[in-house]
């Protein structure tokens, strides 16, 4: 039986909320993320609890509004069968059963005692719940209705990465599937730039079969043919990739921001929403955790040296904290998707404690945010091969194929990155970026003790080419072909 205290006020906010059940259309951006397609298929062809994370304002509500307004516009789904709500909505805190909301928003369509649809109500019926993280527990209302086998298909997005997959495997298991969303890649800031050249969106949109067939087939000389091809197509536009680049580098992959010409404004917005709010707000919400201020310490820390092999004990000594407080707050600060952290390469099946760490920033906007970076930047050499390394590291992160992220060190022999894709196939990865870039002799000695048929150099700007076992680009291909 319906409770007017809580449909009453839950009634007008779904209606401010979903004003396509009046016939009126949201004012949304044209552009639609790679990740979209996936999505969109997830949602409606799937029987799984779909969930969306990811970081504050990287556009995981920009991507459900854009599948709703597809779904009424091209695939023909009733509108007012389609449900969109934020459960960070102040209107729940005056409801005397504002936990009940997820069921109030099912009653609308289904009788629970029937479990059939109320009369003239087309299903599916598709639910879309915003920050859920808000509602503790909010996994055992989806499992119920799941296992209730109604007709409605979910999605769920949530700001902070631990409630939704901590929770999901606990009581989700073989229910959900989860979506991260990372800030824009650089491939994506160039396609968002290109909206109005089609010539060059339709290159790139071409250029992702490379990916896919590079890390499936593991083929150098196909990879460098069509690393070639891809540099030639884009010939013409060189300049005007160089100048986003150097824009990238600078704003990183935050799309507020990319209208923010006051650089002030920019790096104040960052700091509070992606630092500050973060660490101080979702970060103790989410863990109860009671010493944010440590945990920003470290961040700061790891600010100053991205790329850099860690070991924990001297960061701990350098910032007079414990060791042991410092392993507790690494996995902390991965939550927030500020920072990502990869160990030593191992072929060993189980890992020893971890002592050496290297650190990458997830959007190096933000680290110019935090350490006031500016056009400066391009004239340190030392620090753009840095940012360089980092931003290889941020396109590996988005593959799908990835098992582990790791890097190779002995002695003075290393290797920036080893990509495992399965058990017994590993992609090993070099970053040069200076003017006149060699490969190291020990990137191919890796490669063949290892068993491998490729590995990659990526450097400043050269011609692709193919030096067995060693595949050869430079940086601005490597981003976009795998980006």
């Amino acid at each position: 039986m319906r409770d007017p205290e809580l449909f009453s006020p839950l009634e007008d906010a779904l209606q401010i909320y979903n004003p396509w059940w009046r016939g009126v259309e949201r004012g949304l951006p044209g552009f639609r993320r790679p990740v979209f397609r996936e999505l969109l298929r997830d949602v409606t062809e799937l029987k799984q609890i779909v969930s969306v994370t990811g970081p504050r304002r990287v556009g995981k509500t920009t991507l459900v509004l854009q599948i709703i307004q597809h779904l009424i516009a091209e695939r023909r789904a009733e509108a007012t069968q389609i449900v969109y709500y934020s459960l960070d909505d102040p209107i729940l805190q005056r409801v005397p059963e504002g936990p009940r909301v997820i069921d109030a928003i099912v009653e609308r369509f289904f009788d629970l005692k029937t479990r059939r649809p109320h009369p003239n109500v087309r299903t599916p019926v598709y639910i879309f719940l915003d920050e859920i993280q808000r509602f503790d527990r909010w996994e055992l209302h989806l499992k119920k209705y799941y296992d209730l086998e109604l007709p409605i298909r979910w999605l769920v997005t949530g700001s902070a990465s631990s409630p939704i997959f901590k929770k999901s495997r606990e009581s989700l298991l073989g229910r959900i599937k989860a979506h991260h969303l990372l800030p824009f890649s650089f491939r994506e800031f160039v396609l968002y730039g290109a909206q109005d050249r089609p010539r060059v969106r339709r290159v790139l949109e071409e250029s992702s079969a490379i990916r896919d067939e590079a890390l499936s087939a593991s083929s150098g000389p196909t990879l460098v043919r069509r690393a070639k091809e891809l540099r030639a197509a884009l010939t013409l536009d060189r300049a005007g990739l160089d100048g986003l680049f150097r824009t990238f580098l600078l704003r990183g992959g935050f799309p507020e921001t990319w209208d923010q010409d006051d650089p002030i404004r920019r790096q104040e917005y960052l700091v509070d929403n992606q630092v500050r709010r973060v660490i101080f707000e979702d970060l103790v919400y989410a863990t109860q955790f009671r010493k944010p201020r440590n945990v920003l310490a470290f961040y700061l820390y790891l600010l100053t040296r991205p790329g850099e092999e860690i070991r924990i004990d001297a960061a701990a000594s350098e910032i007079g904290a414990d060791r042991r407080m410092l392993e507790r707050y690494l996995p902390l600060l991965e939550m927030t998707d500020l920072v990502r952290t990869i160990p030593k390469f191992s072929r060993k099946p189980l890992r020893v404690k971890r002592s050496n760490i290297k650190a990458y920033l997830v959007d190096l906007g933000v680290r110019n945010a935090v350490m006031k970076v500016d056009e400066r930047l391009f004239e340190d050499e030392t620090m753009l091969g840095k940012y360089a390394e980092n931003l290889v590291f941020r396109t590996a992160l988005g593959w799908r194929e990835v098992v582990e992220l790791s890097y190779y060190r002995d002695r003075d022999r290393e290797v920036d990155f080893v990509i495992t894709l399965a058990a017994d196939r590993f992609l090993p990865i070099e970053v040069k970026y200076t003017r006149q870039p060699q490969v190291s002799p020990f990137l191919r000695q890796f490669t063949v003790d290892a068993n491998q048929e490729l590995a990659l150099a990526v450097q400043r700007d050269v011609e692709p080419n193919w030096r067995e076992p060693v595949a050869e680009m430079g940086l601005l291909e490597f981003l976009l072909i795998f980006g």
